[in-house]
């Protein structure tokens, strides 16, 4: 049985279906699954970050509406943003998750792939201590996504 977290973001990501943007009020969500606003404000937080693909705006006022706008970017500009600014100064095992899922959203790496880079990125897997963990963590990848995209290149 899926998690309330789990029910607000299916329930978004299928109102937001194909378009660019959603506008929708916190509190009347909030009414809807029968939550606390905080609960929605933890979700946007959480599954709609810029690493997954979104940005969220609120409007101070105007009865707490937000709009949740998915990035529209490019797999060259994906790539780019990752390889250089998401990774460059050390990426959690969850941040990771979040750009291994974007990665395969945007059709960039497939689901095999990127289960087998999480695989490699645990933190069990890293043998290092763990203000390292971070660093490798990035430097691992930073070099399975560029090799993936080399291969591809090659074909």
């Amino acid at each position: 049985m899926a998690n309330i977290s789990d029910l607000i973001e299916n329930f978004l990501l299928e109102t937001l279906g194909d378009s660019d943007s959603l506008n929708i009020s916190r509190n009347e969500l909030a009414n809807y699954f029968a939550c606390a606003p905080s609960q929605i404000n933890y979700v946007l937080s959480t599954r709609f970050t810029p690493d997954r693909g979104y940005v969220i705006e609120s409007r101070r006022g105007g009865g707490g509406y937000i709009t949740v706008v998915r990035l529209t970017k490019s797999a060259d500009e994906t790539i780019d943003e990752i390889l250089n600014r998401s990774v460059s100064d050390g990426v959690s095992y969850n941040r990771a998750l979040q750009i291994l899922e974007r990665l395969t959203q945007s059709g960039i790496i497939t689901l095999r792939e990127a289960k087998l880079i999480a695989a490699g990125i645990t933190d069990k897997a890293l043998i290092a201590p763990t203000v390292a963990k971070d660093g490798l963590r990035a430097g691992i990848l930073k070099s399975v996504i560029c090799q993936l995209l080399k291969d591809d290149n090659d074909e």
